[in-house]
């Protein structure tokens, strides 16, 4: 990381992680190979990106609220069950070969697909949210699972979240969207907590990626309120199929 032009790659590519990542996810499939690329060890460069990951959900919950969007506090409910799953998550040493784990990865993003194209459209005026008594309860059960996952890598997670309480909560996209952002922000400072203490943070690069996270993330939350569910879907489906075919053939 001596050369300028790294900074400004790493700018470049956290705009459009921080973007991917606020309306659909999958964005740190394309930031961590690129820490990677530029030198960082596997694990190194996978908590050097939460720290851009915390700076780019900080500003996407600011972009909700300054839109007006907001699903406080059932966004802290289900945070801080993801928080506890998350630390669990960081801890984890997975015995699976990195190929083997991809692909079975790409597999559910495709069964992601098939749900978002295939599953009865939920029309707005149809929606009723679900989310104090037995749903919440589900929620605060599925989302500690969720953490778990997030903790140990997070790629790809935000998919499987949207279409949750979009299905099991009747959510808008947005407003998925805008709990996402603050769930994640949340578990993602307790995994990052768990790097910082094992060495594994290289602070100025992950502050020079939050700079285009943080960007991205903002842009991303205004257009996705903007332009609606419709907007939303469609992003869905492009990523988690561009997402599926990476992972399977670009391992």
């Amino acid at each position: 990381m001596e050369e300028w032009y790294h900074y400004a790659l790493l700018i470049a590519v956290g705009f459009v992680v921080g973007f991917i990542n606020t309306v659909a996810g999958g964005g740190s499939l394309i930031s961590l190979p690129v820490l990677i690329f530029l030198g960082l060890p596997p694990s190194v460069a996978n908590g050097t990106n939460r720290v851009a990951v915390v700076i780019q959900n900080i500003m996407g919950v600011a972009g909700f609220k300054s839109k007006g969007v907001t699903t406080f506090p059932f966004d802290i409910y289900l945070g801080i069950s993801a928080l506890f799953g998350a630390i669990l998550g960081a801890y984890i040493a997975v015995d699976i070969k990195g190929e083997t784990f991809n692909r079975i990865l790409a597999i559910i993003m495709i069964i992601v697909v098939l749900i978002i194209l295939f599953k009865p459209k939920l029309k707005l005026e149809d929606l009723h949210e679900r989310i104090t008594g037995k749903h919440l309860w589900i929620g605060i059960i599925a989302f500690f699972f969720f953490g778990i996952y997030g903790g140990f890598i997070n790629a790809g997670l935000g998919f499987i979240i949207i279409l949750f309480l979009h299905y099991a909560n009747q959510m808008t996209l947005v407003r998925s969207n805008a709990t996402k952002v603050m769930v994640v922000l949340i578990y993602t400072l307790a995994a990052l907590t768990v790097f910082v203490l094992n060495d594994k943070v290289i602070w100025q690069v992950g502050l020079i990626l939050a700079i285009g996270n943080g960007t991205g993330a903002w842009v991303a939350s205004r257009v996705s309120v903007d332009r609606g569910d419709g907007f939303i879907k469609s992003f869905l489906v492009i990523m988690v199929v561009a997402m599926s075919i990476k992972l399977w053939f670009f391992n």
